[in-house]
């Protein structure tokens, strides 16, 4: 017994020694994000170039230390070790992040306000506490941009692309990180080459969209900073009127087919490309009710504005209903008119919407497409077993038997996602917000969506640093879908 508690104690050390090892690699990639955006600064000379240099000598030098204190640290990656090493990584991420933000002297940041902008913009929430955008120094909106992309298709899965060469195993920290119910899809045998294959769809979409952007008009700092946040469905923009200041009917349209396509599945994107077919799109049942929640929302969306006479003529409504529905569902939050003074029940639904997002392995944050399609199909389910108690009700998808393991974990999603949404409101009245606040603030972070109401509608500057705090550890929590984090909290985890 005791030899068996010295080899296990031995293990937990060699396992921790590696996590750490992974630690000081995210953090040396973390550095890395700190060179494009001193650059630029350096190239438009407008300031602010100065906290890119300390945090990233700060994070590369932190980060080499632990590489090489723990170089000979190898332990294979398990499960358990896997969503310990993503869910440090993002609390990590996030803080590191804000040393920019914080130190940067064109803003003056609190502590909560830099952490909060950079765990929004990593989490793809778009959340913003920075006022008075179109007068910040460029480094400081590139590294907005930029780290909304980089978070867009997660970081830690960038670095599974790296972690063969440390001989570490990285499929338990792609199932931790990737986001949906039905995790166990490979595009490829290696899971350093899934990994690789995302990024190079990734980055081949937001080429294409940046030079749309650019062929529509914009300037090309604003097109590579639009096309960062449009794939990545964050929506963070250069401007306070985000892609209305544009007023550019083309520059929406490009913004919406390409916040559509970060909408998708990322294998779907990847079996098209390789089979030269867009039948994958047009045979998947989630796509398919994508599309189709899309087409019913813009119908009833626009019924009601020309009701309410909210717009001028019936192009302007369609023009911005079709807009913002698309990066309302996709979780995006780009903007070409202020919600708050549409008709209440319009908001509301936004943010109901929202929450549902889109599809699974995609880019955009929310419940996801897949899951609610099992829930209804789950409900519908008990109510024809309440007519006939003897049958046999088989779900499937697709033409597949569903696995009574997802419609478990869908099932348990749905209660823990409603547990902590009380949970977060609560926290957030006790700091002082008011309930329109708290509500929807806490559905928009829980969603990775940013957009919401009452004292958080056009901004979180005026939020309690409590509900700060509170909120940067929901978007967190959205980003990995509950489970990740969730986990760690469980005693019966760390015993095992």
């Amino acid at each position: 017994m005791r030899i068996q508690n010295t080899t296990d104690n031995r293990s937990s050390s060699h396992l921790g020694k590696t996590i750490v090892r992974i630690i000081g690699l995210l953090l040396v990639i973390s550095s890395l994000i700190m060179i494009p955006p001193a650059l630029i600064g350096m190239i438009y000379g407008d300031g602010d170039v100065r906290p890119f240099f300390h945090g990233f000598l700060f994070l590369f030098t932190s980060g080499s230390l632990l590489l090489i204190i723990f170089r000979k640290s190898r332990s294979e990656l398990k499960i358990r070790s896997g969503f310990i090493v993503v869910g440090l990584s993002w609390f990590i991420l996030g803080v590191s992040g804000a040393i920019p933000l914080y130190l940067a002297t064109s803003m003056e940041l609190s502590l909560a306000d830099s952490v909060f902008e950079s765990v929004s913009a990593l989490t793809t929430t778009g959340a913003t506490i920075i006022t008075q955008l179109d007068g910040l120094p460029h480094s400081i909106l590139f590294y907005r941009q930029l780290m909304q992309w980089l978070g867009g298709m997660g970081i830690i899965v960038l670095a599974i692309a790296i972690l063969p060469m440390l001989r570490i195993g990285g499929m338990q920290m792609f199932k931790a990180e990737t986001p949906g119910p039905m995790k166990d899809q490979k595009l490829t045998p290696r899971i350093a080459e899934t990994a690789k294959t995302l990024w190079y769809l990734y980055l081949g979409f937001t080429i294409m969209c940046a030079l749309a952007y650019y062929m529509a008009g914009m300037n090309l700092f604003d097109a590579v900073g639009h096309s960062f946040s449009t794939l990545a469905t964050g929506g963070m923009s250069t401007h306070d009127a985000s892609i209305g200041y544009f007023n550019n009917s083309l520059i929406e349209l490009i913004s919406m087919i390409f916040m559509l396509v970060g909408g998708i599945n990322f294998a779907s994107h990847f079996t098209a490309w390789r089979s030269a077919s867009m039948k994958v799109y047009l045979h998947d049942t989630e796509i398919k009710t994508y599309f189709g929640v899309i087409m019913f929302s813009l119908v009833f969306i626009s019924i009601v504005l020309l009701i309410t006479e909210s717009h001028p003529t019936l192009y302007e409504t369609i023009r911005h209903s079709a807009f913002n529905i698309v990066s309302t569902i996709t979780t995006t939050g780009f903007g070409t008119e202020d919600i708050s003074m549409l008709p209440l029940m319009v908001p509301f639904y936004f943010i109901i919407l929202g929450t549902i997002g889109a599809c699974a392995g995609s880019t955009s944050g929310g419940i996801k497409m897949i899951r609610v399609i099992l829930i209804y199909k789950l409900s519908l389910r008990e109510l024809y077993r309440l007519i006939h108690p003897h049958g046999k009700f088989i779900i499937k998808l697709d033409g597949k038997i569903v696995n009574y393991r997802v419609l478990d974990s869908v099932s348990a999603f749905f209660f823990q996602l409603i547990f902590l949404l009380m949970i977060f409101i609560l926290l957030l009245l006790s700091f002082g917000e008011d309930l329109t606040t708290s509500v929807s603030a806490t559905f928009s972070a829980m969603a990775n969506l940013g957009p919401a109401l009452g004292d958080a509608g056009s901004n979180y500057a005026s939020l309690q640093d409590g509900s700060k705090w509170v909120l940067s550890l929901v978007m967190i929590f959205g980003r990995l879908e509950i489970f990740t984090i969730f986990l760690l909290f469980i005693p019966a985890y760390w015993e095992s």
